[in-house]
C-alpha cells in the first residue's frame, strides 16, 4: 500500500506564530510544507515570495512544495529552487514546453523536484507533452487564488486520467490535488490515485493537526 503525502498550506496557517505552526505540522508527519505563491497578476490576490521562502526554509526541516502561481515564473523559479524549495510547480498557461524542459533541467542537476499544474477549465491534453519531464503533476481542486473553497468533483476524472497515463507511458511522476481537500474528498482521491494532497483550512483551523493529518492519510476515519 503506497503512503499517502500531506502537504499543508501554509496560506492558511497563523502568521504570527509561524515558526510554531511549522514544527507543528512536522510533528504531525506532514511531508511537506505547501507554499502557495500569487502575484495579484495571473490570480487576483497576492500572497507572499521569496523573502518569506528564506525564512521558512531557515526552520523548516521538512521539504518545502512551492506553487508559483504568477504570470511570469521563468524569471523567479531559480530563486525559488535557491532560497529554499525542493519542488517548484509553474502552471501550463505560463510557460512553453521549452521553457518547462529548462526547469526541469535545471530541477534535475540540483536534485530537486519539479511540477506542472492547470486551471481548473484548461483541458487536461494540454500537460500531456509536459508529463514526461515532470516529477509532479498537480490537479487544482478549486480556482487558484482562494483558501477554503469547495472540490471541484470532476477533478477525480484528471485524477484517473493521469494515473492510467502515467502507466501506459511507463512515467514516474507523483499526482497532487491541491483545493477543497478534507476527509471525505481525501479518500475519493486516493481512490482515483492521488500521492500527495494539500490541505489548508482543514489543518490549521482545528485544534489537532496530527489527528487531522491522519483522517487525510486514511480518509473519512
Amino acid at each position: 500500500m503506497k503512503e499517502i503525502k500531506i502537504a499543508p498550506s501554509i496560506l492558511s496557517a497563523d502568521f504570527l506564530h509561524l515558526e510554531d505552526e511549522i514544527k507543528k505540522i512536522e510533528e504531525a508527519k506532514a511531508s511537506f510544507i505547501h507554499f502557495d505563491v500569487m502575484d495579484g497578476s495571473f490570480v487576483p490576490n497576492i500572497s507572499f515570495g521569496l523573502v518569506v521562502l528564506k525564512s521558512v526554509s531557515k526552520v523548516a526541516s521538512i521539504k518545502i512544495d512551492s506553487h508559483l502561481m504568477i504570470v511570469n515564473p521563468m524569471k523567479y523559479y531559480k530563486e525559488f529552487y535557491n532560497l529554499g524549495s525542493y519542488n517548484v510547480t509553474v502552471h501550463v498557461e505560463t510557460v512553453t514546453l521549452e521553457e518547462f524542459k529548462e526547469i526541469a533541467k535545471f530541477a534535475k542537476e540540483n536534485n530537486k523536484s519539479v511540477g506542472i499544474t492547470l486551471n481548473p477549465e484548461t483541458s487536461i491534453e494540454t500537460i500531456i507533452p509536459y508529463l514526461e519531464y515532470a516529477s509532479i503533476v498537480l490537479v487544482m481542486s478549486v480556482k487558484p487564488g482562494f483558501g477554503g473553497q469547495s472540490f471541484i468533483e470532476n477533478s477525480l476524472e484528471k485524477i484517473v486520467f493521469l494515473n492510467k497515463f502515467k502507466d501506459v507511458h511507463k512515467l514516474n511522476y507523483k499526482i497532487e490535488v491541491d483545493g477543497g481537500i478534507n476527509n471525505l474528498t481525501s479518500k475519493s482521491c486516493i481512490d482515483c490515485g492521488a500521492d500527495i494532497l494539500v490541505a489548508g483550512s482543514y489543518v490549521f483551523s482545528s485544534n489537532n493537526y496530527i489527528e487531522k493529518i491522519k483522517e487525510l492519510k486514511h480518509g473519512n476515519l
